[in-house]
């Protein structure tokens, strides 16, 4: 459950970044980002490998570039889930989901190698 909770947080703080890096996306309040990070991360674990498994045949015709598509239509499912959380375009939800992506994993390593060097 505590790695439930890192994760969600990490993920909202990188909502968070995403929302000020970039205009088509709007995230008013940081309650927002974390319901934005809860529900990303259902709709990643529950609907995602639904779709990637539904969409194997275009995903290897499109040597994978079609998982970036799933990965739009995630973004713009939650924004239709949460309110205040605005996406304007599909341009500004593939780079919200790259963003978010990117700097998850980079807060992570981060917070994980902290821990490792306290132990």
């Amino acid at each position: 459950m505590q790695k439930f909770i890192t994760k969600t947080l990490i993920t909202s703080v990188a909502v968070l970044i995403a929302s000020y890096l970039l205009s088509g996306i709007n995230v008013p309040n940081a309650q927002t980002a974390l319901l934005v990070a809860v529900v990303l991360g259902l709709l990643n674990s529950f609907v995602k490998p639904i779709l990637v498994v539904l969409t194997i045949p275009i995903t290897l015709f499109t040597l994978g570039l079609f998982l970036l598509v799933i990965n739009i239509l995630i973004v713009e499912w939650a924004a239709d889930l949460v309110k205040g959380f605005t996406v304007k375009s599909w341009w500004s939800a593939l780079w919200f989901s790259i963003i978010v992506s990117v700097f998850t994993t980079v807060i992570e390593g981060l917070v994980k190698s902290k821990t490792e060097g306290e132990q």
